[in-house]
């Protein structure tokens, strides 16, 4: 059994946490939901009165924060001051990739060892323990790390040294996007066309136009009965989300002065949905505003 603080409860955290406590491991919780905090304790386990607290006597942290600034935060003030030596971090938080390779590099300073290992799969993922974890870090942290994460996730892959994690997570959600859009294009355009959506889908997807976009989360409501386009477009992941990390995309793409003009033009696409009130919708809602309605 391992004591672990977990920091930052929410939507993705929590069920995270959950997991973790069903697999036998002692695990302190911090949120600033005091809601979060009693799930927790319901879960079986401890409800911590600060980040602070959490940390410590903890052999692992996890944190899963909302953006960069939080990370920095919660690691230089609660984090680093009261963690034992030797203990593991692993930040699940999806954040710039210049932040995690600098909060590491202090971490590393101080004699911590430490993870980025963002996460894909949703709400449904984290819940069902089935989580994709794209972590970045030295190999004897990946290797110590690897048991949680195993119960967290269904897919765990080291893709290189501190902030791969992170990269590979915005390269992802960047072809995600961006495909979303294209997927959700030829749909609206075969509705003007008078092409039936389960003609096109059986057809697009067993040829050249497949993509996880439309056969796993398909934006239409009937070829894919589990996708959100069948629930309203209640979200599994929301167009707010999607917007964040394209952002990071592009923060990431002027840093290293790549070229996304694909990446750019989804960015500014999400941006405007989001400014139209949509940010709470599943980020697959983007079919409606190229519908028109």
């Amino acid at each position: 059994m391992t004591t672990i603080a977990f920091i930052g409860l929410g939507n993705m955290g929590l069920p995270m946490a959950k997991n973790l406590i069903g697999a036998g491991h002692q695990v302190r919780g911090f949120d600033l939901s005091a809601e979060s905090l009693e799930k927790l304790e319901a879960a079986g386990g401890t409800a911590a009165s600060s980040a602070a607290d959490a940390v410590s006597g903890a052999q692992v942290v996890v944190t899963m924060l909302p953006a960069g600034k939080h990370v920095r935060a919660v690691y230089d003030e609660s984090v680093f001051p009261n963690a034992a030596s030797g203990t593991l971090f692993i930040d699940c938080s999806t954040i710039d990739v210049d932040t995690a390779r600098a909060v590491a590099a202090d971490a590393a300073a101080k004699g911590f060892s430490m993870l980025d290992a963002p996460v894909s799969g949703g709400t449904g993922g984290a819940e069902a323990g089935t989580l994709t974890f794209m972590v970045g870090g030295d190999d004897a942290a990946f290797a110590k790390a690897r048991p949680l994460l195993d119960v967290m996730g269904a897919t765990v892959v080291h893709a290189g040294a501190s902030g791969s994690g992170q990269a590979a997570k915005i390269c992802n959600n960047m072809v995600l996007g961006i495909s979303m859009i294209a997927v959700s294009e030829a749909f609206a355009l075969a509705d003007k066309l008078g092409l039936d959506r389960q003609k096109l889908f059986d057809i697009s997807s067993k040829s050249s136009g497949q993509c996880w976009a439309m056969t796993s989360y398909c934006p239409v409501p009937g070829p894919v009965p589990t996708s959100p386009a069948n629930r309203d477009y209640l979200p599994g992941f929301t167009a707010a989300m999607m917007l964040k990390d394209l952002d990071l995309a592009q923060q990431a793409a002027d840093s290293a002065k790549a070229t996304t003009p694909m990446g750019t033009k989804a960015a500014e696409f999400y941006a405007a949905f989001v400014e139209e009130g949509h940010g709470a919708l599943d980020f697959s809602a983007v079919f409606k505003k190229l519908r028109g309605n």
